[in-house]
C-alpha cells in the first residue's frame, strides 16, 4: 500500500512511464489529500480512485498523471478542462498551463472546487457551472483539452474547440470501460493515439450519455 507522496510519485508514476519532469513536480506541489474526503485521506497516497458526492469520483493518481503527460503542456497554453470534479486535475493544469478554463455540471462540486482552488492559491483558473458536453465556445480556440468523463463518442463540438495543433484527451467508449486516446490536429490532419484502457463516471450532457 502507497503511504507516502513520495512512494506515489516513484512507485505509481515515475516506475510506470511517467516521466515529464513537469508533471511530476505538479505532483509534489499539489497534495492530493486536500482534494478528497475527510475519510478517504488515509488513501489519498494510494493509487486508486476515490469516491466523492453526487456519484462522482476523483481519478487514481496514474491515469490523472497519464492524461496530464499526454497533452505535452510546455507552459503556454489555454486548457479546456471538462469535468471539475474534486479540482486536482484542474490544480495539476493550472502549475504547468497559462490559464485553465474548467466545466462542471455539478453546482456543489463546481463551488466546492472553485472554493478549494483559491484557498490554494490557484489564480489561472476560470470556472464554468453548465453543460461540460458542449465545451466552453465562447472561450474558443483552446490549445488543449482534456475530459475527464467518459464519452460514448467524441463529442464533436468539443472537438471542434480545438485549435490547429492542438491537442484532445479523453476517455471513449461503454459506461462500463472505455480506452483512453489522445487526439492531435495539425495542418487540419487528424491523429489518434491510444494510451489504453480505463474507466471513468459517465459525461452527461447534450453530446454525451443522456443519464
Amino acid at each position: 500500500m502507497t503511504e507516502t507522496l513520495d512512494d506515489m510519485i516513484r512507485f505509481d508514476l515515475n516506475d510506470r512511464g511517467i516521466h515529464d519532469e513537469r508533471v511530476l513536480e505538479a505532483f509534489r506541489r499539489v497534495d492530493r489529500k486536500h482534494f478528497v474526503p475527510g475519510l478517504s485521506r488515509e488513501h489519498a497516497y494510494n493509487d486508486r480512485a476515490l469516491t466523492l458526492t453526487h456519484g462522482q469520483t476523483i481519478s487514481q493518481p496514474y491515469i490523472t498523471a497519464l492524461m496530464t503527460q499526454a497533452l505535452q503542456l510546455k507552459g503556454s497554453e489555454r486548457v479546456l478542462e471538462i469535468g471539475t470534479g474534486s479540482g486536482f486535475q484542474t490544480a495539476i493544469l493550472s502549475c504547468l498551463a497559462k490559464e485553465v478554463y474548467t466545466v462542471e455540471r455539478v453546482e456543489f462540486l463546481a463551488t466546492t472546487a472553485e472554493d478549494r482552488l483559491l484557498d490554494l492559491g490557484c489564480k489561472n483558473i476560470h470556472f464554468k457551472l453548465g453543460d461540460g458536453s458542449m465545451g466552453w465556445p465562447e472561450q474558443a480556440p483552446f490549445d488543449r483539452i482534456i475530459i475527464t468523463a467518459a464519452c460514448p463518442r467524441y463529442p464533436s463540438g468539443v472537438e471542434k474547440q480545438l485549435a490547429d495543433g492542438g491537442i484532445l484527451v479523453a476517455p471513449v467508449g461503454d459506461p462500463e470501460e472505455q480506452d483512453l486516446v489522445a487526439v492531435s490536429i495539425k495542418n487540419g490532419k487528424r491523429t489518434e493515439t491510444p494510451l489504453g484502457p480505463c474507466v471513468f463516471v459517465k459525461l452527461i450532457g447534450h453530446d454525451g450519455y443522456t443519464n
